[in-house]
């Protein structure tokens, strides 16, 4: 089954999801359309499909690209990921339908990173963080640090914050929670500790992460897993 997919975000989606799916997923043919990674020396003028595009600017870059792409080729999925941001998922939806209904009616699935990527490797932590290599002598007092001054859920880590008006999204960002509480850590054990890196220890942590027992905790990517998995319709 060949997937598009649609990925909002940044540089933890540009290195991370690809490989995460691919992994765990091996009857699908992945192809990332978005987001695409910036080249470094881009010519003077020249315009690029850079990454960071979320909610609206997202949805009309899928229109552009989902275009473009169907001009010499064709897929089985779209598959569109985006951080929810603890807006409205329903309302997030009707966006990216909409974006897709007007270029094309090949089957799609609408999924979230609820609120952020970085929840799945929390609802995974004895894969991630207990075991990498760059927190597991510290992981029990930073998971203890998550837990009690971040108000971090493991049993359901999508519950994360709330939304902001303001802002357009949670009013607190989960992967600014990890990094913070990893510096806190390295204060507090007086030595220096692994900066946590969303772009590097991200894409790591996803690549060790069970998407089974990640289905278990966060309800927003069983949807995901239980379409990839075909144990569900994907409309």
């Amino acid at each position: 089954m060949v997937v598009w997919l649609f990925a909002g975000g940044g540089e933890s989606e540009i290195e991370g999801l690809v490989p995460f799916f691919r992994k765990n997923f091996p009857h699908c043919h992945f192809e990332r359309l978005t987001p695409a990674k910036i080249k470094k020396g881009p010519k003077p003028g020249k315009k690029r499909n850079g990454p960071g595009l979320t909610g609206k600017g997202f949805a009309y870059q899928i229109r552009k690209v989902l275009a473009t792409a169907l001009l010499s080729g064709t897929c089985d999925l779209i598959l569109v990921l985006d951080d929810l941001d603890c807006r409205d998922a329903g309302r997030q939806r009707e966006i990216f339908s909409a974006a897709i209904d007007s270029v094309s009616g090949i089957r799609r699935f609408i999924a979230f990173a609820v609120p952020e990527p970085e929840a799945w490797i929390i609802a995974d932590w004895e894969n991630t963080f207990a075991k990498h290599v760059d927190f597991r002598s510290f992981h029990e007092g930073l998971r203890y640090k998550l837990s009690n001054d971040y108000h971090i859920s493991f049993d359901n880590p999508e519950s994360f914050s709330e939304y902001d008006k303001e802002k357009d999204s949670c009013k607190e960002k989960l992967s600014q929670a990890i990094i913070d509480a990893v510096h806190e850590e390295s204060l507090r054990l007086g030595k220096r500790v692994e900066r946590y890196s969303k772009a590097n220890h991200t894409p790591q942590l996803l690549n060790d992460t069970d998407p089974k027992k990640v289905a278990g905790k966060c309800p927003f990517f069983k949807e995901l897993y239980l379409c990839l998995s075909e144990k569900i319709f994907c409309i």
